[in-house]
């Protein structure tokens, strides 16, 4: 990636990641809106910058979906990025593959809820993309929105709140959180107002 955001200047482990992640993740796109999908662990860096954390958890953001959807290892974010890193990936990752979407998510919830704040805030700053992406594909496909995957995507994403509200439940990213996911509910997008009552 030729050119970084403005807000990984200062960041010396953050760029380093970046590298890294947009080289791992080269040809995978987003379903939302097809952009490249680096630009989702971008987003999820950048709501973690503005939030005031430091390098190390903000280079963590830009990694955190490395396990999941490349070929990365534990073993490698460790050596690359230090062990307080590649142990918030791991935190944040799927604790395993298996099963369906529900019950990967139920086992992720979980273990992040038994984390430490550096965990929970790298996942709360992920659900936030997520849920900013999932009004991104409603909008451009409000069909999309009577589908199971839609229907267990936010299912997931409440208990995620419900979960964040319990443990640090004064913590920006958590309230912004809520508020997408109650913006979804009471102004959905792409539907027309005669037909939201």
């Amino acid at each position: 990636m030729p050119e970084f955001p403005t807000f990984v200047e200062g960041l010396p482990l953050t760029r380093r990641a970046l590298e890294f992640a947009a080289e791992r993740h080269e040809g995978q796109r987003r379903e939302a809106d097809d952009a490249a999908f680096i630009l989702h662990p971008l987003e999820v860096a950048q709501l973690l910058r503005a939030g005031g954390y430091p390098d190390e958890i903000v280079a963590a953001g830009v990694l955190h979906d490395s396990l999941e959807n490349t070929d990365a290892t534990p073993l490698e974010l460790e050596q690359r990025f230090g062990s307080e890193v590649a142990a918030l990936v791991c935190a944040v990752s799927e604790p395993s593959p298996d099963g369906p979407y529900a019950e990967r998510k139920a086992r992720l919830r979980d273990a992040v809820a038994d984390a430490g704040h550096d965990v929970l805030v790298v996942y709360a700053a992920d659900k936030v993309a997520k849920a900013r992406e999932l009004r991104m594909m409603l909008a451009r496909d409000w069909s999309a929105a009577a589908s199971q995957e839609t229907a267990e995507k936010l299912d997931h994403y409440w208990a995620s709140v419900a979960m964040l509200e319990r443990r640090i439940p004064d913590d920006p990213l958590v309230m912004k959180l809520r508020f997408e996911l109650e913006a979804l509910a009471t102004l959905p997008p792409g539907v027309p107002a005669e037909a939201r009552y």
